[in-house]
């Protein structure tokens, strides 16, 4: 059950299931928030077999014909719902909760396996043609393979709880084991070269933010000044309409002395109001993904370091700068605000001092 908004009407639109059926129901309102405040009540009554008898404000028959531009255009019939209606119907799900750079990886995934497959109806689509799709693309990216795997399972995880397929068929199969390489991570000598290298001031304040507190790429972009209190010394990563963090949580990050000077110059150089971003460009336009990825690479290209180093290395010397100091992993999880230990357990080799002190033993 989830909210939607479709072309045809004005209204947000809650999408339910009742015996296997989609139905389609209005909110009868504009605003996202009375929306799911909607959903929420319509859910409870629905727990307690309170259907409401209310009309939707469109013809569900008349807005299945046709080619599907939303979500309640999309055909029910399982026989004939082919890969690329069954995308659009799951992106439409997944927009309302999940990141823009997931949602691209969803749509990537789907590209992929069509080409691979065609575009088939789900009921065409079984263990033998996953396998070969996984394999085949495995020999050519290990990474990229492992991101179609691990988002189309996801996708068809959600068409078997809507009935539309009885079994997963990319929960049969069994993924290529994937070699593993230590995190790439640079020195504060490193930071410093990638630094003078740097034309823009808002760029290296960027940087400099990036590599001392281990803030992804779409937080700083989104890191606003209500985000930083400068009398107990953190930065706090909210969740905001506009922007969601990774894990949809929000978490606290110290600040360090060269971190606070930075912020609190910049604080005081204009004019803003709390709800402003911190960092932009030099026209005073908002900073882009992409830009300060490609401008990141330029520079560690020009400063003549190792073409392995990204703007995300910054987010890994963080981690290892601090694992290097003895800070202990579980720290480290919470400030890079990590869902489970074992993502942060990458770090664990630099822990030189704990495996001397083991080997010391004997």
């Amino acid at each position: 059950m989830y909210v939607v908004k479709i072309p045809r009407s004005k209204y947000y639109q809650i999408v339910y299931f009742t015996n296997g059926k989609r139905t389609t129901l209005s909110t009868k309102t504009t605003n996202k928030r009375e929306a799911y405040q909607f959903l929420e009540e319509f859910s409870s009554r629905q727990n307690r077999e309170e259907l409401p008898q209310e009309i939707p404000d469109i013809d569900s028959s008349e807005v299945l014909s046709g080619v599907p531009d939303s979500i309640s255009q999309i055909t029910t019939d399982k026989n004939n719902l082919t890969l690329s209606k069954f995308k659009e119907e799951y992106l439409e799900y997944c927009r309302p909760v999940k990141s823009k750079k997931y949602i691209d990886s969803i749509e990537f995934s789907f590209k992929q396996f069509v080409s691979f497959s065609g575009d088939l109806s789900l009921s065409e689509i079984d263990i033998r043609t996953v396998d070969k799709f996984i394999n085949l693309t495995f020999t050519r990216t290990q990474r990229g393979a492992h991101l179609y795997y691990r988002s189309l399972k996801a996708a068809f995880t959600k068409a078997v709880e809507w009935n539309y397929i009885p079994v997963n068929a990319f929960t049969k199969i069994k993924f290529p084991k994937l070699s593993k390489t230590f995190p790439v991570f640079i020195s504060e000598d490193e930071l410093l070269i990638i630094l003078a290298n740097t034309p823009h001031q808002h760029l290296r304040d960027f940087f400099t933010v990036a590599f001392y507190t281990g803030l992804r790429l779409s937080e700083l972009i989104n890191m606003q000044w209500n985000w930083i209190n400068f009398l107990q010394n953190q930065i706090t990563v909210k969740c905001t309409d506009e922007f969601l963090t990774k894990s949809k949580k929000e978490r606290i990050i110290p600040m360090c002395e060269k971190v606070r000077a930075m912020l609190f110059r910049r604080f005081n150089s204009t004019l803003h109001n709390p709800g402003e971003v911190v960092f932009y460009n030099v026209k005073g336009k908002m900073l882009y993904h992409d830009l300060v990825s490609k401008q990141f690479k330029k520079i560690v290209r020009k400063s003549n370091l190792s073409e392995k180093i990204h703007f995300h290395t910054l987010r890994h010397s963080f981690a290892s700068l601090l694992v290097q100091k003895g800070v202990s992993l579980y720290v480290v999880k919470e400030l890079l605000g990590h869902e489970d230990l074992a993502t942060t357990q990458i770090y664990s080799h630099l822990q030189k001092q704990n495996l001397m002190d083991a080997v010391n033993l004997l």
